[in-house]
This record gives C-alpha cells, structure tokens and sequence, in this order.
C-alpha cells in the first residue's frame, strides 16, 4: 500500500495535528514503512495457533489476608503536633 500525502493529512486532520509540508513528507514514508513491516508479519503460518489476548501467562499475585496486630488511635497520631482534633487526623476543609 502507498502511503500519499492526502493520506497522512487525513490522519493529521482527524488527530488534530498541525503538520508542516516536511513532515507530512517524512511521514507518508514512515507509515509506508510500517505498513510494510505488517506486510512482513502476514507471511507468518498461524493456522495452528490459538488466539490470545495475554502473551504472557499472567497468574494470580494476590496474597491471602490476614489479621495483624494495628497501631491504635492515639499511638497513630503521637507524633502529629498541629493537626489533629479530639484524637483524629485533621485535614483543610474541602467545600
């Protein structure tokens, strides 16, 4: 496939880009490239292979819960010296 200059200002159009007379040029031979690579990757046999989404195995990371011993309220704001109000945490006022 050739990738003309009506092309690539059609692209630019639609994703809002302003490009100048060089770049337009630039890229009509770098999507020509492109496309050219898929050319490459549609030689592959794939008959075979099933589809995927995930090319990587992905396996579950999530650790179970479990209980543990937490700070209370007043070791939890010991070290706060102006923010803090009958025993809690004190932030700006959000209207």
């Amino acid at each position: 496939m050739i990738v003309d200059e009506k092309t690539v200002k059609k692209v630019a159009e639609v994703a809002r880009l302003t490009l100048t007379e060089e770049e337009i040029k630039k890229f009509s031979q770098d999507l020509e490239n492109i496309l050219d690579a898929f050319k490459e990757l549609e030689k592959v046999n794939t008959e075979k292979v099933e589809p995927t989404f995930q090319p990587i195995e992905a396996n579950d990371v999530l650790r179970e819960d479990e209980v543990k011993k937490s700070l209370n309220q007043s070791l939890a704001i010991s070290n706060v010296k102006l923010n803090k109000e009958d025993g809690y945490f004190k932030g700006p006022k959000v209207v």
